[in-house]
């Protein structure tokens, strides 16, 4: 962990704001802006009270009792109109705020004080205080139930254990391990947007987490988000087609399958934006492409609010591991009704 300012940089898949720097053709087509060190710290404040309200939705998406869409779409629809709220606060449009995210993420002073600014709120350790490493694994968690039978078993590969993962982890758990530590070095590498080096270094390892057979050294786990994603695919599929399965799981396998494909798409983004880095020659085109990559990276867990309703949902092109996890859940959650 490596301070409160990465978590903020993407956790906001439930609200207006998704990911910490636009892709490309939104930020970065409008009149460029300054920011002042007092503006900077501002910005900070506003993304400080943003985390506080998607901390709070957090907790009451995870109740057992908010686990039907209905619950869900309401606490999401509390987090949108709360967002709303803060920014109009500040007398700022969504749109707005993301061009001063896009600028604090490219001028490494802006950063440095948006950094301290966000510590100082929250008392996280500055980023760089603590040496950067993988996300830990998780502790072990007790299996999830699964139904009995082929469909059982096949789901079981999906959420509990898989005989060639790393620790012999759930294929969705190893691909969310994968994307985070995706998602931690694009976000380590668009730190310092004047070195050259260290945003080709940490490309690689962007890549690496994705698909190690194409870069084979990095902090990755070694199996990638590719792989563990296409063992989502394959498992869910033959869960759905096993003779006697239930219309719940039919239907949830193809919300499940389908976000995952568009996952595995983005991963295809992920990689071919990190190659772009790594084939850069000056730190200012590295810099611009760096930015894109943080939010690609990033789409790979919370999915993408292409309509920009304010929701993210498990049809393409939307849907990331979260929405494959959230449709998982609700399969196995009515399975054992």
């Amino acid at each position: 962990m490596v301070g409160m300012t990465l978590r903020s940089l993407h956790r906001v898949s439930l609200a207006l704001l998704v990911g910490f720097i636009p892709v490309a053709g939104t930020a970065q087509a409008r009149p460029p802006i300054k920011l002042s060190p007092e503006e900077v710290r501002a910005l900070a404040a506003i993304q400080v009270e943003i985390n506080a309200a998607i901390d709070s939705v957090d907790v009451e998406l995870a109740k057992a009792s908010n686990k039907k869409l209905e619950a869900q779409q309401e606490h999401r629809d509390k987090l949108k109109a709360r967002v709303a709220a803060i920014l109009a606060k500040a007398n700022l449009s969504n749109g707005e705020f993301e061009r001063r995210r896009f600028y604090v993420s490219t001028e490494g002073d802006a950063r440095a004080t948006f950094d301290s600014a966000v510590a100082k709120l929250t008392g996280a350790p500055l980023p760089g205080s603590l040496p950067a490493a993988p996300p830990a694994a998780a502790p072990a968690a007790a299996p999830v139930a699964v139904p009995a039978g082929p469909v059982g078993v096949h789901l079981g590969h999906v959420v509990n254990a898989f005989s060639d993962t790393p620790g012999g982890a759930g294929l969705l758990a190893t691909a969310f391990t994968e994307a985070r530590i995706a998602a931690q070095h694009a976000e380590l590498g668009a730190r310092n947007t004047t070195n050259l080096d260290q945003m080709k270094l940490h490309a690689g390892h962007v890549i690496h987490a994705v698909d190690p057979t194409v870069v084979t050294q990095g902090p990755g786990r070694g199996y990638g988000v590719r792989k563990a994603v296409n063992g989502v695919i394959t498992h869910t599929e033959l869960a759905a087609k096993v003779e006697g399965a239930s219309a719940n799981v039919t239907t949830h396998a193809r919300h499940i399958t389908t976000a995952a494909r568009t996952t595995l798409a983005r991963a295809d983004q992920v990689i071919a934006m990190a190659e772009k880095v790594r084939a850069a020659t000056t730190a200012q085109e590295a810099a611009g492409l760096m930015a894109q990559l943080v939010s690609l990276a990033q789409q790979l867990v919370a999915g993408r609010d292409a309509n920009a309703d304010g929701l993210i949902r498990w049809d393409d092109p939307e849907g990331g591991l979260q929405q494959a996890q959230e449709h998982v859940n609700l399969l196995l959650a009515a399975e054992k009704k």
